[in-house]
């Protein structure tokens, strides 16, 4: 685990936004947006230093301000030590955005018991250890963000991802039990939960994959990174002031 960089010519000038897995995919997408935004991003990611370190580098070339912060979401003590030193070196968080996530694909009857574990360790257990440290900060100043990175799985299943699809659904009921304790805090939390986005992981389907998939999305089209980091971005800022507890499909309607 890395510890911050103190700067105290700025550390208390932005407010603060932490973006797990962030390194790559949906996460660098919402980690940009929350820059340009106006936030300090803090850039959580597990293993893949050169890729966060890029990210890191890209925001403040263009302008913005970031930090690295490396730690496992699964494993709580280091949830718990590294955002003591974020909010140490930069003030509480403001906004997090529980998006670190896996993908073990298995039929029910093929799945083991070691990669049930890892998906809801990471994809649900992960973010409630997240949630947990960050709203102690929140709750002191009374106010924030909390946004969890579901997916239409979650809500409609998907033969051969039943585990993916149980963490997925967990993180939509844990959103809004949190939503619900933490309302009288000035602290809201919301769900958003996309459907198929072009990443890495669609763009190594095969084409007949492709139009199977495309045939059941109303609106035709894979969506992109960015519809779901402005989706995010929405929910993080004033605008959403009145907005808690909510699930937010971004999925080009496939699932209604």
């Amino acid at each position: 685990m890395t510890s911050p960089s103190a700067d105290s010519s700025t550390q208390t000038a932005l407010p603060l936004a932490l973006v797990t897995g962030a390194s790559r995919g949906l996460g660098a997408a919402i980690a940009k947006r929350l820059a340009r935004a106006g936030y300090r991003v803090a850039i959580n990611y597990a293993s893949n230093e050169a890729k966060a370190a890029e990210l890191k580098s890209e925001i403040e070339s263009a302008g913005g301000r970031a930090e690295l912060c490396r730690f496992n979401v699964a494993e709580s003590s280091e949830v718990d030590t590294a955002l003591e030193l974020l909010t140490k070196s930069h003030g509480p968080i403001e906004v997090l955005v529980a998006n670190a996530g896996i993908t073990i694909d298995s039929l029910l009857m093929r799945l083991k018991d070691e990669d049930l574990d890892r998906t809801l360790d990471v994809d649900l257990k992960g973010a409630i250890y997240c949630v947990r440290a960050a709203s102690r900060g929140m709750m002191k100043s009374r106010k924030g963000s909390v946004i969890l990175i579901s997916s239409v799985v979650g809500e409609m299943g998907n033969a051969g991802q039943s585990a993916y699809a149980a963490a997925k659904a967990g993180l939509i009921g844990f959103g809004k039990s949190v939503a619900r304790e933490l309302a009288s805090r000035n602290i809201r939390c919301n769900i958003v939960a996309p459907g198929y986005i072009q990443t890495d992981m669609t763009g190594a389907l095969t084409e007949a994959q492709k139009d199977a998939i495309l045939r059941n999305i109303p609106l035709g089209t894979f969506g992109s990174p960015d519809d779901i980091s402005e989706a995010v971005a929405f929910l993080a800022s004033p605008a959403a002031r009145y907005i808690t507890g909510q699930v937010l499909g971004v999925n080009g309607g496939m699932y209604i």
